[in-house]
């Protein structure tokens, strides 16, 4: 098994991160065709850690401590119910490729609250993180975000969430292996359901089949398998590192726009996506470094 070859689980666990969380935006929009934001969002975490809970009690795994469900629970909700939520919201008004360049800025805010809490972000870490933005912003020279200053005003309180949350899981104690995951993902639908239903959102009565093929897609790929592996690498790898995902998702987001959607691909997305993949490798390659 891969727990038994951790070198293997890095590459592995950024692979899904960066090429699976990429498409998840274009898959959230089929998605919003027939399900409401909330009930979207909610649905997709609890039958995602319905599924991997299941998988824990056939393999008779260990129970977490109350104190580990509390804690799971709260990154649940910062990431799963605030962080995701709000992105399932925003996305009603911004197009994918947008929500995805929004996102970007998660890996400077992971550092940025991770050094007032006491890690110090190294000189590459800063370099890679200055060459994405400055990626974003090329890039933002074709795609244009919508004018719509409500949904990049949810989409910066979604980035703030799940940054925190990503500084806060090395600090918590958290249940093991798989089951924190799968409680941060019960967690977020439950406590999702119930505000999308207080919201007046409702099932749909006759969802579209592409809207029902995205939503089984979010479950087992953008949940049971990415933030499984995006879990994981908060807890073994640097935070730029981990959230590096947010610099590869938008050149993913885009060329699936390009090539689902016919969207144009132009030179200041060509130019950006370069320098985003470098500024990606320099964070990689201060994460593999000592000191």
């Amino acid at each position: 098994m891969l727990s038994k070859h951790p070198a293997l689980l890095l590459p592995l666990c950024l692979a899904a991160t960066w090429l699976v969380w990429g498409s998840t935006y274009l898959a959230i929009k089929f998605a919003l065709i027939s399900f409401p934001p909330y009930v979207l969002s909610g649905t997709r975490y609890l039958l995602a850690g319905g599924l991997l809970l299941a998988w824990l009690i056939w393999q008779r795994s260990t129970w977490p401590s109350w104190r580990q469900v509390r804690n799971a629970s709260l990154i649940g909700f910062l990431m799963l119910t605030v962080g995701n939520g709000l992105t399932c919201v925003a996305e009603q008004t911004l197009d994918s490729g947008a929500t995805a360049l929004i996102v970007a800025a998660t890996p400077l805010l992971t550092v940025l609250l991770s050094q007032m809490m006491g890690s110090r972000a190294r000189a590459l870490e800063w370099c890679g993180i200055g060459l994405g933005l400055l990626g974003i912003v090329l890039m933002n020279l074709d795609a244009r975000l919508a004018s719509d200053p409500h949904g990049v005003m949810l989409m910066i309180i979604a980035c703030l969430a799940w940054a925190l949350a990503s500084v806060l899981i090395p600090r918590l104690d958290l249940p093991q292996g798989s089951m924190s995951s799968t409680i941060q993902m019960l967690a977020g639908g439950l406590i999702s359901l119930p505000l999308a239903l207080l919201g007046g959102e409702r099932f749909p009565a006759a969802p579209t089949a592409g809207a029902i093929a995205a939503l089984l897609y979010l479950v087992l790929f953008g949940s049971v398998i990415a933030y499984s592996a995006f879990v994981w690498l908060l807890r073994n790898a640097r935070p730029a590192l981990a959230t590096s995902s947010s610099y590869v998702n938008p050149v993913v987001a885009l060329f699936l726009g390009w090539l689902l959607a016919g969207e144009t691909v132009s030179w200041p997305l060509l130019a950006g996506m370069s320098i985003i993949l470098l500024g990606v490798a320099l964070i990689g390659w201060s994460a593999r470094s000592k000191g």
